[in-house]
């Protein structure tokens, strides 16, 4: 039998040294073909535990939605950032993800005293912090950001089911699976596609190539 993982090992070390209110880092979008990116931060009370908190990717969607009312309502402080689709495409992913995490624990109305990120190094934080690799796994504060992230990703995904019906985004949320890839070929990208991801710059390469094609018919 394996050894479980103590989720608030990481938050009780830090509230063994004096640290009060720890928030813990996460987002969720970096891959998809459209939508926003969503960072949350969150900051959980001392001694608070709550049961079958995880990984959002480990999660059904029901428990997600389940954890999600959960944390809401008993977190001290939650910042929620939507990086979207025209800034992603002006600064790449990367410099998005920072821009959203930085944004997402300022809008924090506690200031925390350490911030628990996953994965990504942040120099530009001004706050004291630490970078753990598979945190969302490892930290119940990153673990209930991932989940705060993932459940407003998708819902704000559904929504855009409604206003774009011919992609299938409450489905797929806007990730590359057959489905999206099919709807793309068939009726194009739309507003909110990341023109410079691979199977969506193609087109906008398509479209430039006949605009100066046409441009050099003109000129004859």
């Amino acid at each position: 039998m394996k050894n479980q993982i103590n989720l608030y090992q990481y938050e009780e070390a830090l509230e063994d040294r004096g640290y009060k209110y720890v928030a813990g880092v996460d987002e969720v979008g970096r891959g998809p073909l459209a939508g926003p990116e969503v960072v949350a931060a969150v900051i959980l009370p001392q001694g608070l535990r709550i049961k079958g908190l995880n990984d959002s990717k480990k999660l059904s969607e029901k428990k997600r939605e389940e954890l999600y009312k959960i944390i809401m309502k008993e977190a001290l402080a939650v910042g929620v950032s939507f990086i979207y689709e025209e800034e992603i495409d002006r600064v790449n992913i990367y410099e998005a993800t920072k821009k959203g995490m930085i944004e997402a624990v300022s809008k924090l109305n506690i200031k925390p005293d350490h911030v628990l990120i996953d994965a990504m190094p942040l120099a530009e934080l001004d706050i004291e912090h630490t970078s753990i690799i598979h945190g969302d796994a490892l930290s119940a504060s990153i673990g209930a950001a991932s989940i705060v992230a993932k459940v407003t990703r998708d819902h704000y995904m559904v929504n855009m089911d409604h206003k774009y019906p011919n992609y299938g985004f409450a489905r797929h949320k806007g990730y590359c699976t057959k489905e999206h890839l099919q709807a793309l070929e068939k009726y194009g990208p739309c507003e909110i596609h990341r023109k410079s991801f691979a199977p969506v710059a193609k087109f906008y390469q398509k479209q430039l190539s006949f605009d100066l094609f046409s441009n050099d018919e003109e000129s004859k």
